[in-house]
């Protein structure tokens, strides 16, 4: 690997189109290292320009700190500075050779649940960090369980601190064993476990030269690597139409279009493809990308798609490929994470947000809450509060198309709106919650880990 102390030449734009782009989000217990392993792996990947890191260190300096404060890089309210934690999800762009990378670093306080699930709904990778002295906590299973709920495809425990345990492998080892076999009950399909100290930059860019034992990648190593999107090229084709696109010039007088961003799948001309919630069918007969014809487009790109048949459709309905088409239902459950300050309660009648396609809708029945410290159930609790995390059976005032979220993260899922102002309540997952049937509850099993 490069050495940080090499001049690292800037990305061109065509560098840039040919490296693949992954969205991963940190999380972890307050004071386990999250903004520091961020600001770390900023600074060692070159991606701190000189006035950022000039501020950091006058900030640092201020404080009576000898070194700069890494974690300053990403702690940017006034509240996170003075408390020394995160609050707010803060976003981060960066890039190497190889990858450009979104990185979400979420809070890890319990209040700030919902902040996490913001930050990892989109994410292909979570990074969970766990301090080395204190092993996997009550914190470490809930941010797995959100992991898991999310159907997060990939998932790194950074080890941190290591070099406050004398970076010893045993303590490694029982860590990642504990929450490795946790993760697989959750049915995490992937975990790997890095042994870091973020503060000294062990195997977060640089390998570690005390932790000869390691033989794994360092965390930028595993996230220029790891495969990205899920392979969603390859899932059931789906584009929600945002807009229809008719000029009506002497250029284009019949030409109609249908214009969205590919949420999942691949289109191609000559397609039988269905409209939802109507069900009238059609044919692709032509595909636009970027104002050019194309054969075929994928997500997530952004194309018009031109049927052979002159058929009724607006923003809000969803092209599907004929013989792959969801059902269509007035009745969805779902697992949500309530996100808003008041309550959602049973009969709560709010807007149901699926794509592009906004319905009304109203909350039937609330059929219980998930407690993600052990992963029981509280049945029927009436209502859910902010953070809360629970099952919901909605009943909208039109059809919807949605598919599990299991099967398609974004078609799978909806957010629950505040009629009234506009305000976001809850952020739903349609279909079963995790990937395993029945979690199981209890300690570590004696399987072997591999790093």
């Amino acid at each position: 690997m490069t050495s940080t102390t090499e001049p690292v030449e800037p990305l061109s734009v065509w560098q840039l189109s040919e490296t693949t782009l992954l969205r991963f989000a940190t999380a972890g217990s307050v004071d386990d290292g999250k903004s520091t392993l961020v600001g770390r792996l900023l600074h060692d990947s070159k991606s701190v320009l000189t006035d950022q890191l000039e501020a950091v260190e006058r900030a640092s300096a201020s404080r009576g700190q000898d070194a700069p404060d890494l974690a300053l890089l990403t702690d940017g309210l006034r509240a996170e500075r003075e408390q020394g934690i995160t609050i707010d999800v803060a976003y981060r762009y960066f890039a190497t050779p190889r990858r450009r990378f979104i990185l979400a670093d979420t809070p890890g306080h319990v209040q700030y649940t919902r902040n996490m699930v913001t930050g990892a709904s989109t994410a292909e990778l979570t990074v969970i960090l766990v301090d080395a002295r204190n092993g996997v906590v009550e914190q470490t299973r809930r941010h797995a369980a959100i992991a898991a709920l999310l159907r997060v495809p990939h998932v790194v425990l950074a080890v941190n601190k290591m070099d406050l345990v004398d970076y010893k492998e045993s303590v490694f080892a029982a860590i990642a064993e504990e929450f490795t076999a946790y993760a697989t009950e959750l049915g995490v399909p992937e975990v790997t476990a890095i042994p870091i100290s973020a503060l000294e930059g062990d195997n977060v860019v640089e390998a570690s030269a005390v932790m000869d034992w390691y033989g794994g990648p360092t965390v930028l190593e595993h996230l220029e690597t790891v495969p990205v999107s899920h392979d969603l090229a390859h899932c059931h084709a789906r584009l929600p139409v945002q807009y229809v696109i008719r000029p009506r010039t002497a250029e284009h007088p019949d030409y109609r279009g249908y214009a969205g961003q590919i949420a999942a799948g691949t289109f191609r001309v000559g397609d039988e493809v269905t409209v939802l919630p109507s069900g009238r069918t059609s044919k692709v007969s032509g595909i636009d990308l970027l104002g050019e014809p194309v054969e075929a487009a994928w997500t997530p790109q952004s194309v018009t798609l031109l049927l052979e048949d002159d058929i009724d459709i607006s923003r809000g309905d969803l092209i599907v490929p004929r013989e792959d088409a969801p059902a269509t239902s007035q009745d969805v459950e779902a697992t949500v994470c309530h996100v808003a300050d008041a309550p959602l309660t049973v009969g709560h009648r709010v807007l149901l947000k699926h794509g592009t396609r906004t319905v009304k809708a109203i909350v039937k029945d609330i059929p219980a809450r998930l407690t993600l410290d052990d992963l029981s159930l509280h049945p029927h609790p009436g209502q859910l509060v902010a953070n809360d995390i629970g099952r919901v059976k909605i009943r909208t005032a039109e059809p919807l198309p949605a598919d599990s979220y299991a099967d398609s993260r974004r078609t799978g899922s909806f957010i629950l709106i505040d009629p009234s102002d506009g305000t976001t309540l809850t952020a739903g997952m349609a279909g079963e919650s995790f990937a395993a049937p029945e979690p199981v509850k209890g300690t570590a099993d004696d399987d072997g880990w591999d790093f």
